[in-house]
């Protein structure tokens, strides 16, 4: 369930050190606790488990950052071990993913840049389409791009910077129904 947490500041009204994360930890040694990650995950119930969530769309760093996580709350080994030994259970993970033939994403993508990229290569596709037609038009439209944008005359911020404003526009959605309206 959603609320089955403590609320903030309740470590403060209990007795200190009462919770496994505020005790020393039981593994200190990086090499140590990436065997112990590593048997565990050999486990063939955790292996299906893991794939699973591979499969419902969970990026594989993700996946790491979870698994880490929950030792450090119960208290198997720091922050400081967990950000050392997240590059092995990582790759771990993707060789399990490889051999059992199951999709997956590594979470190192981002998504938003890729859009721009792709929205990029198509206006520079639908420039050289015109180019070819030797269609020109009578004004300037904004529907169709000026050449500063293809071949760089602006600097690449200001490129990106309208890129982005042209994605957020197209993404804007009109409100519909009967008790709809425009806010201001």
């Amino acid at each position: 369930m959603m609320f089955d947490r403590p609320p903030a500041g309740y470590s403060l009204t209990q007795e200190p050190k009462g919770a496994p994360f505020e005790n020393p930890p039981e593994m200190s040694d990086p090499t140590e606790a990436a065997r112990y990650h590593l048997n565990r995950l050999s486990d063939p119930e955790l292996v299906e488990d893991a794939m699973f969530f591979l499969e419902q769309g969970v990026d594989i760093m993700s996946l790491v950052q979870g698994i880490l996580r929950g030792a450090v709350m119960q208290g198997q080994h720091s922050i400081d071990v967990s950000l050392i030994i997240a590059p092995i259970l990582h790759e771990f993970i993707k060789q399990m993913a490889d051999a059992t033939d199951t999709p997956y994403e590594e979470g190192f993508d981002d998504k938003e840049s890729k859009a721009v990229i792709k929205y990029r290569r198509n206006v520079t596709r639908a420039r050289a389409e015109i180019d070819k037609l030797d269609i020109k038009p009578d004004a300037p439209s904004e529907d169709i791009p000026d050449k500063s944008m293809i071949v760089g005359d602006d600097s690449e911020d200001e490129v990106m910077e309208m890129m982005e404003e042209n994605i957020k526009e197209i993404k804007k959605e009109k409100p519909m129904g009967l008790m709809s309206r425009e806010m201001v």
